[in-house]
């Protein structure tokens, strides 16, 4: 852990992210008294594909009907 004084971490900034970035933690003090901590985010977690379950009906694939398909497309019928 390393501690820097505000102004050093003002102009800094971006080497100071790269190093928390890296997993190491950055107290910021102003004077001698120490006001904030940088500290790496944790990643979120993974999620798994799937995890509703649910399942494509067969309907789902069949092509669509003329009007369907028109409305698709975004043309507008008058019937």
């Amino acid at each position: 852990m390393s501690e820097v004084k505000v102004q050093y971490a003002k102009t800094h900034l971006s080497a100071l992210l790269a190093s928390v970035e890296k997993g190491e933690e950055v107290v910021i003090s102003r004077g001698d008294k120490p006001v904030a901590r940088l500290v790496p985010v944790d990643p979120s977690p993974v999620r798994e594909l799937g995890f509703v379950p649910y399942e494509v009906p067969d309907a789902f694939f069949e092509p669509l009907g003329e009007k369907d398909l028109h409305l698709w497309e975004g043309q507008l019928t008058t019937d």
